[in-house]
């Protein structure tokens, strides 16, 4: 048998190493959340929405040269989001930070945003913000970090309710540890017809209200989804690591694995509207079992996206209801 715990924090940061941090601006009802660590750490990804907004992510895949990233970023704006990763490079540069190139250090970012433009916030900018909102995030990186109406979960939205940044971890009974960080902002719904989250069934010690789910509604076919969505106006994006030493190739499939929770706490998910990607760390140097590496990525996977939506808080001239209002 094979026994899951939740870590100290239950926080992506559970694995040892790694900070994150957060910026948002309240009326732009945006922002960034920037994950780093002291060290860089090798990193892949894998994309199963059809409207994926990101940057540098061909560089992840497992036949690319480069095996080790220095921050990933999770940024709302839609294209506008992406400078994000530019305010981050030049944080790192100003660090010391990067691939070195001669005498030359070029820090390595990739980055993933959501649509967030619809949200009721202030969007008349002259100079793009999220460069700045970049630098600040990964300014405030740290052990501990706030969830729900954060960061880049600031102006997140859902189907039905308020969506967020969430997080969860997972400690497996040899002593690696699983996490996940994510920005819930789907097309579709993370909660069941009768208002119970879809992934109730991996949720720990009331992590999210401890509803329990409505078995009759697996497979229930009346499913909610956003009146004004679009093409590339959703998306949900994640990071998931752990303090097992995987190759390239492995965190690859930890990445595809880890679009399992997804698809339990969000329904319908990995739709032609969504962007949907999921970045996979490897920050140590445990020994692990990729397979049950790759279930605990999913389990918190599911369980930090109802943590998003749980964890919202309202604001003025919200679209959409809090779960917890």
């Amino acid at each position: 048998m094979h026994l899951m715990k939740v870590g100290p924090r239950n926080l992506i940061t559970d694995v040892a190493g790694l900070k994150v941090g957060h910026a948002q601006d309240d009326a732009l009802k945006s922002g960034v959340t920037v994950l780093t660590a002291d060290a860089p750490f090798m990193a892949s990804v894998h994309v199963m929405g059809g409207a994926p907004g990101t940057q540098e992510t061909d560089l992840l895949d497992p036949d690319k040269s480069v095996e080790a990233v220095d921050a990933l970023v999770l940024s709302g704006g839609s294209a506008f989001g992406l400078d994000a990763a530019s305010g981050v490079t030049a944080g790192l540069r100003a660090q010391g930070r990067g691939f070195a190139v001669g005498d030359v250090r070029v820090p390595i970012v990739p980055a993933a945003i959501i649509f967030d433009l619809l949200n009721g916030g202030r969007k008349d900018w002259g100079e793009n913000p999220y460069a700045k909102l970049g630098r600040t995030a990964l300014d405030n990186a740290a052990q501990d970090f706030a969830l729900g109406s954060v960061g880049a979960g600031t102006g997140a939205t859902s189907a039905t309710y308020k969506g967020g940044l969430g997080s969860a971890s997972i400690i497996l009974d040899d002593g690696v540890t699983v996490a996940a960080i994510v920005t819930a902002n789907p097309i579709g719904s993370v909660v069941t017809p009768e208002g119970k989250f879809w992934a109730a069934q991996s949720e720990i010690d009331a992590e999210f209200g401890g509803l329990g789910g409505d078995p009759a509604s697996y497979g229930a076919v009346r499913l909610s989804l956003k009146t004004d969505a679009g093409e590339g106006a959703n998306t949900t994006i994640a990071i998931v690591a752990t303090d097992a030493k995987l190759t390239k190739p492995q965190a690859k499939r930890m990445a595809v694995a880890a679009h399992d929770g997804m698809a339990r706490a969000i329904v319908p998910s990995h739709t032609p509207m969504d962007g949907d990607l999921v970045f996979a760390v490897s920050a140590g140097d445990k020994q692990g079992d990729p397979l049950m590496i790759g279930h605990a990525a999913a389990t918190c996977l599911a369980r930090a996206i109802a943590r998003a939506i749980f964890e919202a808080t309202p604001a003025e001239n919200d679209p959409q209801p809090c779960f917890n209002p």
